[in-house]
């Protein structure tokens, strides 16, 4: 099997995830901050490890400021819906995941103003476009760091720099960058940052998280009410971080994993992460550009994008091909419109999508070549043979 599916759950995980996962389940198991016992103390220490983790992963300089969710899609709502009020008009791009389209169109239908600014043919946006759209009621921009159909980087840290000098909140989707490229919130000018912990942090599903810059804090609404284990006398939810956010019993197994994935990008560092993905995207968009009827996606250049390549090849279905690809040789991709309609759109793919390709540590050159070779193998066959 070639697992070419990273941007939608990394896998295989690093061997020290689940063995951090049955560690907590075997040794701690408690409820993390609801008990003054030993098992709970420990297992709080593992969920403080994990927001240590993030913040320094991420140049976020509060740990306590890492509120953790179930994924990316969880803290983008808690952002959106936190914040934005009737009236506000908050800018974003038509490259953006369902996880940020989905919140901004309820919103919009409460009177929330959407600006979704058009990108260019391979995805990219420019910042003066953003600025062009501000106006005296803009309250948040949001926009994702790197696309998840053609992994095009945003300029986030330009876009930063004109938020932070109109004073407006500056909200990044991360899930399929933070771990992949590096990040720094406070020199990006980044107030709010989503990210998700399966994919390329390679901890388990179920985990993620917002980090509230200084900016944004004491500015958003909590999305739920109810425990934390704090603060017990009272019946409103407590103001401080990471409490406020919290409620319920957070997924500290789940965390435990992300804590070790989050080790694991540390030791291997994230210039050689990025070396490793560039030079295997290279090689990539090199052998797709030499294969018959195959259109690539996207900007074409490794340095320019997460190792996300997608494309389209003349006369077949993305499905067709991606269905065939498995069959063949064994390859796990994923076709179709990746939870991106608009982005789809603007790349004039829509409504039948693309075959994509995303690639993780533990693929290979050999691996790429095998992928490579099979797709070359059905650009030689008749339209839609599937035989």
């Amino acid at each position: 099997m070639i697992y070419l599916d990273n941007a939608a759950t990394s896998w295989p995980k690093p061997d020290s995830v689940p063995a951090a996962m049955e560690r907590f389940l075997r040794e701690h198991g408690a409820n993390p901050g609801r008990s003054g016992h030993a098992l709970s103390i420990q297992a709080g220490r593992v969920v403080y490890d994990a927001r240590e983790r993030v913040a320094r992963l991420l140049g976020h300089g509060d740990p306590l400021s890492v509120v953790f969710t179930k994924n990316a899609t969880e803290a983008l709502n808690l952002a959106l819906q936190g914040l934005l009020q009737p009236g506000d008009q908050v800018i974003t791009s038509t490259m953006e995941h369902n996880s940020v389209l989905r919140p901004l169109r309820f919103l919009e239908g409460r009177g929330v103003e959407v600006s979704r600014l058009p990108c260019g043919a391979d995805g990219s946006l420019d910042p003066a476009d953003v600025a062009r759209s501000i106006s005296t009621r803009t309250r948040l921009v949001v926009l994702s760091h790197a696309s998840n159909v053609v992994g095009t980087l945003c300029p986030i840290a330009e876009i930063g720099r004109l938020t932070a000098d109109r004073e407006i909140l500056f909200c990044v989707d991360a899930a399929q960058s933070a771990g992949a490229v590096p990040i720094d919130m406070a020199s990006l000018g980044v107030d709010l940052l989503a990210f998700t912990g399966h994919k390329s942090l390679y901890g388990p599903q179920g985990t993620g998280g917002l980090c509230i810059g200084e900016r944004a804090k004491g500015r958003l609404r909590p999305l739920l009410h109810g425990g934390t284990g704090s603060a017990s006398d009272a019946d409103v939810q407590p103001e401080f971080l990471p409490d406020c956010f919290e409620a319920g019993t957070l997924n500290a197994v789940g965390l435990a994993g992300l804590a070790a994935g989050l080790e694991f990008v540390e030791g291997r560092g994230l210039g050689a992460i990025r070396a490793h993905a560039a030079t295997l995207t290279a090689r990539l968009l090199d052998g797709l550009r030499g294969i018959p009827r195959v259109r690539v996606l996207g900007t074409g250049e490794a340095a320019r994008q997460t190792a996300v390549v997608s494309f389209n090849l003349d006369g077949w279905s993305c499905s067709e091909v991606a269905q065939a690809l498995e069959e063949r040789a064994g390859v796990c991709c994923r076709a179709g419109l990746h939870c991106a309609p608009l982005a789809h759109r603007q790349l004039g793919t829509f409504p039948e999508g693309a075959v994509r390709f995303s690639l993780g540590l533990f693929n290979t050159e050999t691996e790429i070549a095998t992928a490579l070779g099979a797709l070359r193998e059905l650009a030689v066959r008749p339209k839609g043979d599937l035989s």
